[in-house]
């Protein structure tokens, strides 16, 4: 038995009881310590009471809407929040994820998915805390190579030559391998709050890195598009 799992205590705000027995059942058997809530109200107390390792959160709850859930929640929390939709409507996912959601699942959905998501949301919370006191180790995947430290980048160990903004989006990316950065996120983390919602620059600039690091930029193996919603880039060694 992993000992780390069972440290890991999850908490699902879910009322659709044949979800929540679901869910429950499959972080059980896989080892995580899982507390329910059946709304939002309930959740954010035992948000605040449990201080969970992640937050599993269905969207449509019958006293509080889910947006509001993150909403109060990242107003004192940094837990990690993966949303559980049955939405499937790409703005809804944008607004959690820009509210401050790590990551969605769209229903229905199986228990490999699941447990993977939970893992690199696991991995990317735990990676942010190393991160307050040291710089990120390197990023690496396949051919590309990321030093944060230095800022090289490098493809089958050739220099990539980025420019500022491009270099910027990259290890943006790069740092938060895994997730979705919806466009509104990544347009103030680059060029500011006040920039325009227009993001034909962010599109430009994505598509000239992926013209310098991908072998066919139709067909991308670092730096995946989510149709409508934002950027995901593949997850690191």
């Amino acid at each position: 038995m992993n000992h780390n799992l069972a440290k890991t205590s999850i908490l699902l705000i879910e009322d659709e009881e044949n979800i929540r027995s679901f869910i429950s059942t499959a972080l059980k058997n896989t080892n995580y310590k899982i507390t329910t809530a059946k709304g939002g109200n309930d959740g954010l107390h035992l948000s605040a009471s449990l201080c969970p390792d992640l937050i599993l959160l269905d969207l449509g709850l019958p006293d509080l809407d889910g947006m509001e859930v993150i909403r109060k929640l990242r107003s004192w929390s940094s837990i990690p929040v993966i949303v559980i939709s049955a939405r499937t409507n790409e703005h809804e996912k944008a607004r959690a994820l820009d509210l401050g959601a790590d990551d969605y699942i769209t229903k229905p959905f199986g228990t490999v998915e699941l447990l993977a998501r939970i893992r690199t949301s696991l991995r990317h919370s735990h990676q942010m805390q190393d991160m307050a006191s040291t710089e990120p180790a390197p990023y690496h995947y396949k051919e590309l190579t990321i030093h944060f430290e230095n800022h090289v980048v490098t493809l089958s160990e050739e220099n990539i030559h980025l420019t500022q903004i491009e270099y910027k989006l990259l290890t943006l990316l790069a740092k938060n391998s895994g997730k979705v950065l919806t466009y509104t996120y990544l347009m103030e983390k680059i060029w500011g709050p006040y920039t325009d919602n227009n993001n034909q620059i962010l599109r430009v600039n994505m598509a000239n890195i992926r013209r310098k690091i991908e072998k066919n930029p139709a067909a991308p193996e670092y730096v995946f598009t989510e149709i409508g919603i934002g950027y995901r880039m593949a997850e690191g060694d």
